[in-house]
């Protein structure tokens, strides 16, 4: 699966999904595009899914038709230590995840 990580997420992070492709939004040159615009931008560049911390996507935009998902990392912070804790269950859920999918790990 190809996993784009959201600016908002410690780029740190990539290592830990090593069970995927993952690239962050910087190095994938997807970097400061807001959330629609992200979402186009990584469904355009080939991406399954986009990891975030931001809650609200799933309030701002219509992903039903859209052939990506989102995985929504619900940490405290957006800090490597407390997103590292949500790591298992973010890989788990990544292999079931379908397109046009918001899933939230808490």
């Amino acid at each position: 699966m190809r996993v784009l990580l959201d600016e908002c997420v410690d780029e740190r992070l990539r290592y830990l999904l090593d069970l995927h492709t993952c690239e962050t939004a910087r190095y994938a040159k997807l970097a400061s595009l807001r959330n629609g615009q992200l979402l186009a931008a990584a469904e355009a560049a080939g991406f399954d899914v986009i990891v975030t911390a931001d809650r609200e996507i799933p309030f701002q935009q219509n992903l039903r038709n859209r052939k990506i998902a989102v995985l929504i990392l619900c940490a405290p912070t957006n800090r490597l230590t407390d997103l590292q804790k949500l790591v298992p269950a973010a890989l788990r859920r990544l292999l079931s995840i379908r397109p046009g999918e918001v899933v939230k790990v808490t």
